[in-house]
């Protein structure tokens, strides 16, 4: 090679050289090349900055030469795989990770390139260095991302349009809906239905406006399961602040719901029985009285005891108490409102609270009277307790309440004192603590049991008023219960009759009324002067309720051969406010056997022209309170004017009962009213008596 040659090549190798070092010197990357022996000829700027040291400071030196860049371990292994890339003439790639000058750790991955001459020996090498700090970090913060994904709390991701785009394991584990069941769909599908619209949209509106929603939400399993669970929804932004994704991270509450309301049980309720503690019972007892100050109603307290529990606990041991006293708690349960407190204050003493009864005193004595009494004889009843019965009963004390103006311990006192006077009156007893409702109560109990008697016994009779026409001729007569008490007398049915009402005896006397009267009705028929009277017979809501009632009507009108249009059912309003169906179904039935129809004492109760249109009636009595002042109060005169028309109107007869005097006569006639009853014909009176004043009248 001559010398002109030479130079060329040796222009064309400064060329190639100038050119590297451009490139080299620009590159982000680190760039070191080493000579066959591993030292240094060249570092670019990148490593110089990235080192903080110079070129002069480290060319002609070995990797192990510069121990600060790497330890000595690194040190060896990098010059391994420099000798390894000059022996092979491969390249060979690896990382490394060193410390910046700020002591902050720095990845790089380091790929060593063989540089070859014509004659494709290996002359140098380079050592090419790419900073993958960046790409080392986002790598193990997708690590971090995907074991937290996988955490205990279920996560579920949708897209803008809520679509489930990711779940995770936990996610099915709650649900139980696998990944296939669930991709595509709205999280709707998981609804349990206990949250309105209203809900969801207060719920949305918090993720939109403050990007995010926390709160509670009943869902459903896929086995159909309601459960509850805690959720946080957050919207995912991208740069300008557009909602891209929303994420939801929740929780399966059921098993802490669970805790606390045993937690809640424990604190607040009985083990044994499931009752209410006294802690809750004295809650609840606070909250009534104070409702019951604010409506003004009646509430009340029973204390009750077992009588001889002690006998069974002592002859048969503590588990048959045990059982015995969830049978108890079981029985009154039965007997009150679910709204009603059952508690168990310990041992065999339970308490019964009671709210918002009634206004008037004595109609709730009566009316907790008659709760306290089926209490008494529900627990009174046997019991079978492991195969062996048992017999109990119970002393109960009863303390009404009004207001707050007394205390919850001095009630429950005085229901205590009570109670004991039960058990002093013989066990298996109620008792009142106020003296006065307690002798109401045994009048009542005294009434009852006498009615129940006089039933067996035959005690009743039927008197009988006339019923007048506008010719002053008898039409007909109302029958009228009385009872004659061997020691009490003559008792009115004003006395007796609510007393029977409330106790079902009104169905056994009212069954005596009908057939009594059917078979005066009956002989009545076989005399000239009574054969064309009618005969009018009150029948209470009770009676007509029962579903034989029509057929029973129909017995009596076949056993005695009666005219059924001369038997007239006289029926309060108190029958038309049940079911408006069956009364009607019934009252046609009634008039397809040709019975006549009355609506008694109208205008006392809750009458309304939308039941009047609908009822085949014949016709319609005014109550005695109206006609009583007819001629001295224009109120009540507009009134009994008003029903005449209207009755008229719909093609009723019209009757007025409590007619006394001429004045009060002659004002109804004057107004076209059709029939009369009262004293100023006739007071009610026994048949023979009735029999009597029927011929004077027809004869005189």
């Amino acid at each position: 090679m001559d010398a002109a040659e030479r130079n060329k090549l040796e222009k064309n190798s400064h060329e190639q050289e100038r050119k590297f070092r451009s490139l080299a010197d620009n590159s982000p990357d680190m760039i070191v090349r080493y000579d066959r022996s591993l030292r240094r000829t060249y570092v670019n700027l990148a490593w110089e900055k990235a080192t903080g040291l110079f070129a002069e400071d480290v060319l002609n030196r070995s990797p192990a030469e510069l121990p600060g860049l790497m330890s000595l371990a690194k040190s060896s292994e990098y010059e391994d795989k420099l000798l390894t890339a000059l022996e092979t003439g491969e390249p060979v790639t690896m990382e490394v990770t060193s410390l910046r000058p700020n002591g902050a750790e720095v990845h790089f991955e380091r790929r060593i390139v063989p540089e070859f001459d014509i004659d494709g020996k290996v002359v140098s090498l380079f050592s090419i260095s790419r900073d993958i700090t960046e790409r080392k970090n986002n790598e193990n913060m997708l690590r971090i991302a995907a074991a937290a994904f996988e955490t205990h709390e279920a996560i579920i991701i949708t897209d803008i349009d809520a679509n489930i785009i990711r779940t995770n394991q936990a996610f099915h584990d709650i649900t139980g809906y696998s990944v296939e069941e669930v991709l595509g769909k709205n999280p709707r599908m998981l609804s349990g239905g206990r949250h309105d619209k209203a809900f969801y949209d207060q719920m949305w509106l918090s993720i939109r406006t403050k990007g995010s929603w926390t709160g509670e939400i009943w869902d459903k399993r896929k086995n159909g399961e309601i459960y509850p669970k805690w959720i946080t929804i957050t919207a995912v932004k991208d740069g300008q602040g557009k909602t891209m994704q929303y994420v939801g991270i929740f929780s399966d509450l059921s098993e802490r719901k669970k805790a606390q309301e045993e937690i809640l049980n424990l604190a607040f309720y009985d083990s044994l029985t499931k009752l209410p503690n006294r802690r809750l019972l004295l809650d609840r007892f606070h909250s009534a009285l104070a409702l019951s100050s604010r409506t003004c109603l009646y509430g009340a307290v029973l204390f009750l005891d077992l009588d001889r529990f002690k006998m069974i606990n002592d002859s048969f041991g503590h588990s048959y108490g045990d059982l015995l006293l969830i049978e108890v708690a079981e029985r009154i349960r039965t007997c009150v409102r679910s709204v009603d407190t059952v508690a168990r204050l310990g041992g065999d003493e339970f308490v019964v609270l009671i709210e918002s009864i009634g206004s008037e005193n004595e109609r709730v004595t009566q009316n907790i009277a008659h709760i306290a009494d089926k209490i008494r004889s529900s627990l009174a009843l046997p019991y079978v307790l492991n195969e062996r019965i048992h017999h109990s009963s119970p002393s109960i004390g009863v303390c009404l309440f009004k207001g707050d103006e007394q205390s919850v311990d001095s009630l429950l006192k005085y229901a205590d004192v009570a109670m004991y006077q039960a058990k002093d009156a013989g066990r298996n007893a109620v008792r009142f603590y106020d003296p006065v409702m307690q002798q109401a109560v045994e009048a009542r109990t005294a009434m009852e049991s006498d009615l129940r008697l006089a039933i067996k016994e035959k005690q009743f009779i039927l008197h009988y008023q006339v019923q007048m026409d506008n010719s002053n001729r008898p039409l007909g007569a109302e029958a009228l219960i009385r009872w004659e008490h061997p020691l009490r007398g003559m008792v009115s049915p004003a006395e007796f009759i609510p007393v029977a009402e409330e106790s079902a005896l009104i169905l056994d006397i009212g069954n005596w009324v009908l057939e009594t009267a059917s078979r005066q009705l009956a002989e009545w028929s076989k005399q000239r002067i009574t054969r064309d009277l009618s005969l009018a017979v009150n029948v209470s809501p009770q009676q007509f309720r029962q579903p034989d009632f029509v057929s029973r009507i129909y017995t009596l009108l076949h056993k005695f051969n009666l005219d059924a249009s001369r038997i007239k059912l006289e029926l309060t309003e108190g029958v038309i406010l049940d079911d408006v169906n069956d009364v009607v179904e019934k009252m046609h039935a009634l008039k397809a056997l040709g019975v006549t129809l009355s609506l008694d004492d109208f205008g006392t109760g809750y009458s309304s022209l939308s039941y009047l249109k609908l009822l085949p009636l014949d016709q319609i009595k005014i109550d005695q309170s109206f006609v009583r002042n007819v001629t001295v109060d224009r109120k009540d005169a507009i009134l009994v004017q008003t029903i005449i028309d209207m009755a008229q109107n719909f093609g009723f007869d019209v009757i007025a009962e409590g007619v006394e005097t001429e004045a009060q006569l002659a004002f109804l006639k004057q107004h076209d009213c059709m029939a009369y009853q009262g004293y100023l014909f006739s007071k009610p009176v026994a048949i023979d008596t009735f029999t009597e004043w029927l011929e004077r009248c027809i004869y005189s």
